[in-house]
């Protein structure tokens, strides 16, 4: 049996449920959703009671009969997989308008609230919302939560918190990726891959969308894949999967709606002119993307073509698990023009622009920020951009600038 790795929501969920009287932890399948709930709950000492809607049994009566159900699964109650329920929700605000206890309910599901079908809006303000990602490498060294901030200060005192890795560790940690419970042994690994997608497609893929091919979104998947750091280009997926264009759009919302991918969007700006408007697709975990791509190795994941691609995969879900497990919901985008000019990342906090470029490189130097000019015109004050790399220390590029080692993300 694993050790249980503390997640740094573990923290919201507990102050949470103090206040709100239910909790919805949503995210991809075998990110440790429920594993959380369970040991927060035993420390708790509440007596809380667990139940899956994975049982067809208990799913059959939480659809035909909510009120019953919530009659007989009385709180404090986790109640997992509950987007199989959608009427569930409706039963569930009442309870929650009548009763208003705080952490009555944890609820949790593999599909992104945000993108949930039939899910009744006045459910919102009622329940905190969050979003349970792969493990952040923070959290699996045992260090405290980091929201990422292009201050020298503050990297300075975080780098003595996370060990540092060579550029061999690092792709180690890129081609692994984050899910908990992945196994050591090449074979065990392939094992609990192809376990993963086939629930995601046998399970959930066929809840959504009845219907659809296994074999072609199993494609569709692995060109998806291929793509993380790129621009979405939904016919050439749809090429690549033997299906058409109608049906590679449905599929790549399924991809978002099961935190299996996320999509990064551009800038806008009037003053930016000239910027592309198509989203940027990235993979919520590396380690899937590589077991998708038939990468059996950390080091042909490294050595390959897409080993750029990856490490922004890497360093762009970093970035995003730390803000997200500290509540803050950063804004994040990137910058594309029609001639080809890129800022990888682009974060808005404070009224700054933050601009982020992301190299495979140990040796950065100031010419790779020459392309932050770009963003001169835009409404928001420049802040602190950074150069994101393969180097071993932090240090200031220029009087703007810093070279960031990925590893202390």
């Amino acid at each position: 049996m694993s050790t249980y790795i503390h997640r740094h929501l573990e923290k919201i969920v507990t102050e949470g449920s103090e206040a709100w009287p239910a909790i919805m932890v949503t995210g991809m399948r075998h990110s440790g959703k429920t594993t959380m709930l369970k040991t927060l709950a035993e420390k708790e000492r509440r007596g809380r009671a667990y139940v899956s809607l994975e049982d067809l049994t208990v799913r059959e009566q939480a659809v035909s009969d909510p009120k019953g159900f919530l009659q007989k699964y009385r709180p404090p109650v986790i109640i997992d997989e509950v987007q199989h329920a959608p009427a569930l929700f409706t039963c569930l605000k009442i309870e929650i308008d009548e009763h208003q206890e705080p952490g009555a309910f944890w609820l949790c599901g593999s599909q992104l609230f945000r993108l949930m079908r039939n899910i009744p809006e006045s459910l919102a303000g009622r329940v905190l919302l969050l979003n349970m990602t792969p493990l952040s490498r923070r959290e699996a060294v045992g260090a405290d939560c980091f929201p990422f901030t292009p201050d020298v200060g503050a990297l300075t005192a975080q780098a003595e918190a996370v060990p540092p890795l060579s550029a061999s560790r690092l792709f180690e940690c890129v081609w692994r990726g984050g899910l908990p419970g992945l196994p050591a042994d090449p074979a065990d690994r392939h094992h609990f891959f192809m376990s993963l997608v086939g629930a995601c497609i046998e399970r959930d893929v066929r809840d959504i969308a009845p219907g659809t091919n296994v074999l072609r979104f199993l494609k569709f998947m692995k060109s998806a894949a291929a793509r993380t750091a790129r621009p979405v280009n939904c016919r050439a997926m749809a090429e690549e999967a033997g299906t058409n264009l109608a049906t590679a759009r449905q599929w790549l919302l399924i991809l978002e709606t099961l935190g299996i991918v996320f999509l990064l969007h551009p800038c806008s700006g009037s003053a930016l002119r000239g910027t592309v408007r198509t989203p940027k697709l990235y993979f919520a975990d590396t380690g899937l993307a590589c077991w998708l791509l038939n990468w059996p190795t950390p080091e042909v994941a490294a050595n390959g073509s897409m080993s750029g691609a990856l490490l922004e995969t890497h360093a762009v879900t970093e970035i995003i698990k730390n803000c997200g497990n500290a509540g803050i919901h950063p804004f994040l985008s990137f910058f594309r023009d029609r001639d080809g000019r890129e800022i990888e990342l682009l974060l808005e906090r404070d009224g700054c622009l933050h601009p982020f470029a992301i190299r495979k490189t140990t040796h950065p130097d100031s010419r790779i920020t020459r392309g932050f000019r770009v963003i001169d015109k835009s409404p928001l004050r420049r802040g602190t951009g950074a150069v994101l790399c393969m180097t071993d220390r932090l240090f200031s590029l220029d009087p703007d600038n810093l070279a960031v080692p990925i590893w202390l993300l």
